[in-house]
């Protein structure tokens, strides 16, 4: 089992600005790549922050109506220097939340998440720009096929991770959605293959429909109670 990683899914070829870049030339860029925001590096090519569609829009709010029929936003305190900004080194936000391309998805989604970010430069082990990763890109591996994900699931997880015979468990994938069904050995194996199952890239959602030889659970249940009983008073 393996998750695929941020240099799997990554954009190798980065539109970077530097500090010094005008509004208008950033404006510029983001219209005619399409994209919605742009890393800024130093003169090493280190990511330092970020300027996105949303810093320069925050100028845009903040002009004064020509008609004078719109109220005029009070900014934050902390947006008022962006407001005023011209170039992407007051436009920006920082500092640079990075990410490494032997990340996996997992990873650079909790930092995204966690972040409250919907991109992240990715860099090499100078810190240097390499690539970009973005929401959209980690979603990617929910376009994988579902002859892909039964594949992982039936050869990865339930024969070499958990040791479960090819014919005792069947695999039935349909739109990521995943159903075990059969028969397993051990009860307790029930939970683990599926929290495995839930782990594979690309599977939105994983049923069981198993059915079990011998109820493990139960006697490490009773096992336990005579050293309970000891422990108590």
């Amino acid at each position: 089992m393996q998750h695929r990683m941020v240099s799997d899914l990554m954009t190798t070829s980065v539109v970077r600005v530097r500090q010094n870049t005008g509004f208008k030339e950033i404006a510029k860029l983001l219209a005619e790549y399409d994209i919605t925001a742009v890393p800024v590096v130093d003169d090493d090519d280190r990511p330092v922050g970020m300027v996105s569609e949303a810093d320069l829009l925050r100028k845009e709010a903040g002009q004064l109506d020509p008609e004078g029929l719109l109220p005029v936003l009070r900014p934050h305190p902390a947006d008022q220097a962006k407001q005023a900004a011209t170039t992407a080194g007051g436009l920006m936000s920082s500092p640079s939340v990075t990410a490494r391309p032997q990340w996996t998805v997992v990873e650079a989604a909790q930092v995204m998440e966690r972040c409250r970010v919907k991109r992240l430069p990715v860099v090499d082990e100078a810190d240097r720009l390499v690539g970009l990763i973005s929401r959209a890109d980690l979603l990617r591996v929910f376009l994988r096929s579902d002859h892909a994900i039964r594949e992982e699931i039936s050869r990865d997880v339930l024969v070499r991770t958990l040791g479960i015979a090819p014919d005792s468990v069947t695999v039935h994938v349909v739109d990521g959605r995943v159903v075990l069904s059969g028969t397993v050995e051990r009860k307790s194996l029930i939970p683990v293959a599926m929290r495995l199952c839930q782990g594979v890239d690309g599977v939105v959602d994983v049923t069981e429909q198993l059915s079990h030889r011998t109820d493990d659970t139960a006697e490490a249940l009773s096992a336990g109670s005579p050293r309970r009983a000891q422990l108590a008073p």
